[in-house]
């Protein structure tokens, strides 16, 4: 049967019925400059605006349900030239500043002349009423942008990119972003956030790198070091390197060992010696040492060279009768030490560099705020700080003094990067005492100690069973490892609410016994396993159960925590059924087949450090605003706003993962463990997930799976030398 034939048709946009970023599938309505009546246009296109004309090569077809429709297998979108496409294309929404009715204003003005006075006079628009000075340079940036996005997006797109990662490339290098994808594309998966290294390998294959080059070598090889710092890792030991490069990039183990060499030489990578393991017999593969990042090498050495600092800098201050001391806190707060405490206290006051660890309960809190009493009594400046933005809020409700997140205390520079506190610019406290620390990696706590003073005292607090950081290495694990800093482990559980079953679930967790679940109404379990009965029953405890028994605010008080993002009892199912029955309507945006509704819970997902918002930040969605195409989320009561490209950033925070909860509290949890998160049931999880609850915690799963959690205490050992550092002072 003979092919239909390609034709070439033309027209109007009269609206864009469905366009989704990731892929630029669009379906749009369009209305033909002669000839018949609208016709429906199918096709692939990076970015469709209503009132545009569009020039479109393909064959009609006949959709069963449909009906007649053009396929399209080429669409160009050309600027409106009639007054009317112009007023519809401004009114579309894709110019920040411009709404339905200022963009009538705008073209009865200016007519067919409208964009050009926009690109080349836009001094001329102040001439229209609602438009000054301010919003004038809001509308000509938004149009230059638009237009410099079009043509990024036309390349990228025909060299296989969704237009959600162009929108990232052109804010990362603006007008030069075709030049320096065409030069090196291997540099997007090192500078654009959300680009892994298949996609920017992809994009090279396409624009002509050859599959055995040294630029491609050299990228994989960092690609596996990098894919090996996500999983927490700090070196990777070179036969394993060569070999995992090897198998994902299909080029020879020789080339890329002259390709090692040559990062090695160049300083990109470090290589040292001595890693214990079986040397590989291939070429290239004689040597047998660890393999860093640059950046990762300095940030381990630095750690371990500026604790060893500071543990032999005499302290500034007189040394502290430590049992005096001890005695004068307990009349300071009303109550008597247990033991274990008061010798915790005692061997913190004694030593610069200590570790305080423990579970829930044991009374971590309670030392801190012992310390701080007893310094401020000294006259000394006390620093409290944690990792996270939530841990920072507990651990100042918690002491009634301010403490602040690590960034928040080193003041991160917008312009520029860094910190304004570094090893320049010390900071002006004489005690730091560093909350969750368990949460630390290498290259926060390299930047934490570059801007502490040698002759200041630093105490970490935390809890060595919890997940450890989401970033590089374990730092908190590691230095006590090390053995050459003074710490004391708490058992004994001396909270008042001991009696609950929170804190002694915690304890049976980390002894890998049974969970206790009946005799106390702050903890409980529903067995089920079949994903969408867990479902329902975590609609039904968060929208009405616990609300209505225990008073909680559903949005406010409640989360939910699974271990997984993908999947039937995923983060990403989860909130999409949790804000369909807590935040069903409002106004609204949808990106990247996600929509964003006023009233949501959302999380930031990565460090902006510009909006000083940090990953893991929770917040609400106050106002969508369609006409300034930007939406603004109330950050612990400061408004922070997302343009619409910029809403990536964000997820909803109905349900989250337990990784993510690290450092956070909730009055109530719902914690959902089921057998279909095999793979990631593991002792460290589960007690994570159940210490964040303070007041409540519901398990929605299975006890199989509870089991197998509890059973399961072999955890993946983090490749990290900075224990190993330490005993040899760096």
């Amino acid at each position: 049967m003979k092919a239909p034939e390609e034709i070439e048709v033309s027209g109007t946009v009269e609206s864009v019925v469905f366009h989704t970023e990731d892929t630029g599938y669009t379906v749009c309505s369009v209305r033909p400059a002669e000839g018949l009546g609208e016709f429906t246009l199918v096709g692939n296109c990076p970015a469709i605006w209503q009132g545009e004309e569009v020039v479109a090569r393909g064959t009609w077809t006949q959709h069963p349900q449909h009906g007649r429709q053009f396929q399209a297998k080429e669409i160009r979108c050309i600027a409106p030239t009639s007054s009317e496409g112009i007023c519809r294309y401004l009114a579309s929404g894709m110019i920040k500043g411009i709404g339905k009715e200022l963009a009538k204003r705008v073209v009865d003005k200016f007519g067919a002349e409208t964009l050009g006075i926009i690109e080349k006079e836009s001094q001329r628009l102040e001439e229209v009423e609602g438009i000054g000075r301010h919003r004038r340079k809001i509308i000509r940036g938004s149009w230059l942008e638009q237009r410099g996005v079009r043509d990024i997006m036309i390349f990228l797109q025909s060299n296989g990119i969704g237009t959600a990662q162009a929108a990232r490339i052109h804010r990362q290098y603006g007008g030069d972003a075709i030049a320096v994808v065409k030069r090196n594309p291997y540099r997007l998966c090192e500078e654009v956030w959300g680009i892994g290294f298949k996609t920017a390998d992809e994009i090279a294959m396409r624009v002509g790198v050859e599959k055995e080059s040294r630029v491609r070598a050299r990228a994989g090889l960092a690609h596996v070091l990098a894919r090996g710092e996500e999983e927490g890792h700090c070196f990777c030991e070179e036969p394993e390197l060569l070999l995992v490069a090897q198998e994902m990039l299909g080029i020879p183990v020789e080339k890329l060992a002259e390709a090692l060499e040559d990062e090695v030489a160049r300083g990109a990578l470090v290589r040292e010696e001595g890693t214990q393991g079986t040397q590989g017999t291939q070429a290239g593969m004689a040597r047998c040492g660890r393999i860093y990042l640059k950046a990762l090498h300095d940030a381990e050495r630095d750690v371990a060279a500026r604790i060893g600092a500071l543990i032999k800098t005499p302290a500034q201050w007189p040394a502290i009768m430590a049992d005096r001391a001890a005695a004068w806190a307990e009349g300071r707060m009303g109550f008597a030490l247990a033991q274990g405490q008061r010798e915790a206290l005692e061997m913190a006051l004694t030593n610069k560099v200590s570790v305080i660890t423990g579970g829930p309960g044991v009374g971590k809190t309670t030392l801190i705020r012992a310390l701080v009493e007893i310094y401020n009594a000294r006259k000394l400046r006390v620093a409290l700080a944690a990792p996270t933005g939530r841990a920072a809020k507990r651990l100042s409700e918690s002491t009634g003094m301010e403490a602040l997140t690590l960034h928040r205390l080193l003041k991160f520079k917008p312009q520029g990067g860094g910190f304004t506190f570094n090893e320049a610019n010390v900071l002006p406290f004489d005690v730091f005492i560093l909350d969750e620390a368990s949460m630390l990696d290498v290259t926060l706590a390299r930047d934490f100690l570059a801007a502490v003073p040698t002759n200041a005292a630093v105490i970490w607090v935390g809890d060595t069973d919890q997940l450890p950081s989401v970033g590089p290495g374990n730092v908190l694990a590691d230095i006590l490892k090390s053995g050459v800093v003074a710490s004391t482990h708490l058992t004994a559980i001396y909270r008042q609410d001991a009696s609950g079953l929170i804190v002694r679930n915690a304890h049976h967790i980390h002894e890998g016994e049974p969970l206790e679940t009946g005799g106390a109404d702050d903890f409980f379990m529903i067995e089920t396993n079949e994903p969408d009965k867990v479902t329902g029953r975590v609609v039904e405890l968060v929208t009405q159960r616990i609300p209505k028994k225990f008073g909680f605010d559903p949005m406010r008080d409640i989360q939910v925590l699974t271990p997984m993002r993908r999947g039937a009892l995923g983060t990403e199912r989860l909130n999409v059924v949790l804000q369909a029955a807590l935040n069903p309507s409002g106004a609204s945006v949808q990106r990247a087949g996600v929509v964003f509704r006023k009233g949501d819970r959302v999380m930031q997902i990565r460090n902006n450090y510009d909006k000083e918002v940090y990953n893991g930040d929770i917040g609400f969605i106050v106002r969508v605003d369609e006409e300034a195409r930007e939406v603004v989320v109330d950050m612990d009561g400061r408004g922070v706003t997302y343009d619409y490209p910029e809403l990536d950033e964000l997820t909803h925070a109905y349900a989250c993962s337990i990784h993510k909860s690290q450092g956070s509290e909730y009055p109530a949890v719902v914690l959902v463990i089921s057998t279909h998160h095999f793979k990631l049931l593991q002792r460290n999880l589960l007690y994570t997930g159940l210490t964040r609850g303070k007041k409540l915690v519901c398990l929605v799963g299975s006890h199989r799976a509870v089991s197998l959690a509890i059973e399961n205490n072999d955890t993946k050992a983090r490749r990290s030398w900075l224990a190993e550092r330490m005993k040899n002072n760096g």
